[in-house]
């Protein structure tokens, strides 16, 4: 018989990601569009952890992630001052619960060339 320990579990923490996306046949992006900028609340042990899954599943979606920029745990975001309301407290705590990715707002990028 082998005694294995258990690593202890580490708790998920969700991280706040903006995601920048390209685009790709099938992106369900309008036909318009150059890509996308995405908020999305990912759970993970680390935010490292987060990016990973956020890239995944955005991936698996026909999405082309070309970016990532982590903006921290809800408890790093109030520590620097930021006002976070009730609504995105609720999908933060959704993801942590789900052990998900939540894209909570998905903003399409449209070039500007007047010209």
């Amino acid at each position: 018989m082998t005694d294995k320990k258990k690593k202890p579990k580490r708790p998920h923490e969700v991280y706040t990601l903006v995601v920048q996306v390209g685009r790709k046949p099938g992106d369900g992006l309008p036909e318009e569009a150059t890509g996308a900028g995405l908020v999305c609340y990912a759970s993970g042990v680390d935010e490292a952890e987060a990016v990973r899954e956020t890239v995944a599943i955005l991936k698996q979606a026909d999405l082309a992630p070309l970016d990532v920029t982590g903006h921290g745990t809800l408890a790093e975001r109030r520590a620097l001052g930021e006002e976070i309301g009730e609504e995105e407290v609720e999908l933060m705590e959704r993801a942590r619960v789900e052990n998900a990715v939540i894209v909570a707002q998905m903003t399409p990028f449209f070039d500007k060339d007047d010209t």
